[in-house]
């Protein structure tokens, strides 16, 4: 916030949704500015509908005098979109400001088909979607989107992703917003009183996973480590309730750390964690021994169906993740490690606890909570949804939108 005295409408707003000043005696308080100052501030965030009188009815104001209205931020005034790509599906969902689902599609997209069709289905994906959640395209204020690779947040674009052939460098949220306005022509996009482009936020999937995730279960956990292990391996780092990218978008890429195997990975180094770890390695290990399988998605369907070789091989590979997740904890310290994506079971994560305890040191994980998914596929979502809604409604951000809305 800006110094006492100084503060914005946006800040007034940030005070609201974090429930630390929620009347305008508490916002005076809080600020150090007059009441009629505060008056004219929030005189503006209510005429763009963000928020609204609380339904509590009077609370004793903090400066004495008459009892205060409650305030509250209007969640119900847009709806978020919001998509996670996985390498042969995906899911899409509109979501509310407080990252409710209100619809939701699930279906095959491969991401080897490249960015141009992936994300063009996409935009039929969210008219179709909003179409059955009962809102107009202009009540969209943003989408987000998790894709499996490292992103530039600066940018939103990958940057030489493994398993995305095609994407390297890609303007994603250009075309992204271009096929969801295309797809909703005749309808408002944008959410700003003005036909301008939806904005579109892009990050790493584990990212995502791991932002939505210790937002809605572990929000009192100053650091949190997310591992999904899919097609690839990729961690998602929370730490004081941001997400850590890295000065580009690298960190939590332990997919890629080499552990002395002979294996080829995909980025085209050999021994990463990846070529021996992942669901698609778990993959190609019951193939060869003539189980079919091509796919992470076919590694748990198998170790849902009690196949014991899927088992033991997600359990050794547990193990090898386990080893290098030792090393994570002891430099993070981490209060909470989850585990997600296909492998995230029970032989699995019997494999990680199993070189992770013995591996790191008992300082480490002394006060460690080695647990998994609670939101399961829509992890992604939820995170993607609340990556939107934290960039839109900043402080700085929000006296942008105002002036642009013209209030």
């Amino acid at each position: 916030m800006t110094g006492r005295g100084q503060a914005s409408s946006g800040d007034l707003l940030e005070l609201v949704r974090r429930g630390r000043a929620t009347t305008r005696g508490a916002l005076q308080q809080a600020t150090g500015l007059s009441r009629a100052t505060v008056g004219q501030r929030l005189d503006r965030l209510f005429r763009a509908g963000w928020l609204r009188e609380g339904a509590g009815g009077p609370v004793d104001s903090p400066l004495g005098g008459r009892p205060s209205i409650t305030l509250e931020f209007d969640d119900a005034h847009a709806v978020v979109l919001a998509a996670d790509l996985d390498t042969r599906h995906a899911r899409a969902a509109v979501l509310t400001l407080t990252g409710e689902i209100l619809a939701e599609h699930g279906g095959t997209l491969v991401i080897e088909d490249g960015p141009d069709v992936v994300l063009g289905e996409l935009g039929g994906w969210f008219a179709e979607l909003l179409e059955k959640a009962g809102h107009r395209p202009d009540e969209v204020c943003g989408i987000g989107l998790a894709v499996p690779g490292p992103v530039d947040s600066e940018t939103g674009r990958v940057v030489q992703p493994p398993i995305m052939p095609g994407w390297d460098g890609y303007d994603i949220r250009g075309r992204l917003s271009r096929a969801f306005t295309e797809r909703t022509a005749g309808g408002n996009a944008g959410g700003y009183g003005g036909a301008v482009a939806v904005p579109v936020l892009v990050d790493n999937d584990a990212n995502l996973m791991a932002y939505g995730e210790q937002r809605t279960g572990y929000a009192d956990c100053s650091a949190f480590v997310l591992v999904k292990v899919s097609t690839g391996i990729g961690a998602g780092v929370v730490v004081g309730g941001s997400i850590f990218r890295g000065i580009d978008g690298g960190a939590g890429d332990i997919g890629h750390i080499r552990v002395g195997a002979e294996a080829l990975c995909r980025c085209g180094s050999y021994g990463c964690l990846a070529a021996v770890a992942s669901g698609g390695a778990v993959a190609r290990r019951l193939a060869e021994s003539g189980v079919p399988a091509s796919s992470g998605s076919d590694v748990r369907d198998l170790l849902a169906a009690g196949h014991p070789e899927a088992a033991a091989l997600a359990r050794e590979a547990g193990r090898r993740v386990g080893d290098v997740l030792a090393t994570v904890v002891t430099l993070l310290n981490p209060g909470v490690l989850m585990i997600a994506g296909d492998l995230a079971g029970t032989a699995f994560l019997t494999g990680v606890r199993e070189l992770l305890y013995q591996r790191a040191l008992p300082r480490s994980t002394a006060h460690l909570d080695v647990v998994t998914s609670r939101l399961g596929e829509r992890a992604g979502l939820v995170g993607a949804g609340a990556l939107v809604v934290e960039h839109l409604y900043a402080p700085e951000r929000v006296e942008e939108r105002l002036l642009a809305l013209g209030v």
